[in-house]
């Protein structure tokens, strides 16, 4: 049996690395005295699968996991009983059965949702340049891969960009993922090329959503079913 996992990240574990997050889950999947499946082999291992890595330091309302186990679970509770197992800060937010035939978590997602609240920005600053990279025809991005570096046009990777009403500088997009994709952080250094250190720039960073596509629909990879308390991400708790 095969089941899919949404949960979230926040606060202090936002600083755990994806490979500490990988040994929290088998841990906590042993503390919770759940029949995971193993692979074979010299070294067997507990049979997860993990969605697109997370960037250091964010948090996140949309992580996944997809999880084997080796004999039949009731899923009726198994999220409450994930989420007593799991540090401070991972919370179990949906759990459904996963069928043969789905594609895996790192094929599947096309696009994800994200909220950066920005440092040194302000609002007048960051609605022109919203304004500015959403009528842009070309956004060109100078980034390095394999030793080499590169000038891409990433104006088709940004589905969606505005700014969020208040009186901190946040905006919300969504990126695209496929192919090279977009980084929210090569979204700031495109977005204010003159700002310095993206890093000194990008206050807080989290991502809230992660879409698939179905018959030229976007939708939820597993909508929520449970809430978490109120994050506190977005003030650099």
């Amino acid at each position: 049996m095969k089941v899919r996992i949404r949960y979230s990240k926040l606060g202090k574990v936002r600083f755990v690395g994806n490979l500490d997050v990988t040994r929290i889950w088998e841990r906590s999947l042993r503390k919770a005295a759940l029949p995971v499946a193993y692979s074979t082999g010299f070294s067997p291992r507990p049979r997860l699968s993990f969605g697109l890595a997370l960037p250091m330091a964010a948090g996140s309302l949309a992580e996944y996991v997809d999880i084997e186990f080796a004999t039949d679970v009731e899923l009726d509770g198994l999220a409450g009983r994930l989420s007593e197992a799991l540090p401070v800060g991972f919370d179990v937010m949906a759990v459904a059965q996963k069928f043969p035939g789905q594609v895996s978590l790192q094929e599947d997602v096309v696009a994800c949702d994200w909220e950066l609240e920005l440092d040194g920005i302000t609002v007048a600053a960051a609605t022109a340049a919203v304004d500015a990279a959403m009528s842009a025809p070309h956004l060109l991005l100078e980034r390095e891969r394999k030793g080499e570096r590169r000038t891409d046009d990433v104006r088709g990777s940004i589905e969606s960009l505005s700014l969020r009403p208040g009186e901190r500088t946040v905006l919300t997009a969504r990126l695209a993922t496929v192919g090279r994709g977009l980084r929210p952080t090569e979204l700031v250094a495109v977005m204010f090329p003159d700002s310095g250190d993206v890093t000194d720039t990008v206050r807080s960073l989290l991502r809230t959503e992660q879409w698939i596509e179905r018959d030229g629909a976007r939708q939820e990879l597993l909508p929520a079913q449970f809430t978490v308390a109120a994050h506190t991400e977005l003030v650099g708790a």
